[in-house]
């Protein structure tokens, strides 16, 4: 198993939309190559939060 480290590189909190995951869809599959990732994830505290994250691989 390779040991890799994942990077932060940028987190934004902004209105859930059902939609929201193509646009990370899109962009994880053309950008990975890139060694960039991309994530999604309600807030924790707030269901109509979504988070976005960036992250290098």
């Amino acid at each position: 198993m390779r040991n890799e480290k994942i990077e932060t590189l940028s987190t934004v909190k902004l209105q859930n939309n059902p939609e929201l995951y193509k646009i990370v869809d899109s962009l994880n599959r053309t950008l990975k190559d890139d060694d960039l990732m991309f994530g999604l994830a309600l807030d924790e505290g707030d269901n109509e939060t979504a988070v976005f994250t960036i992250y290098r691989t």
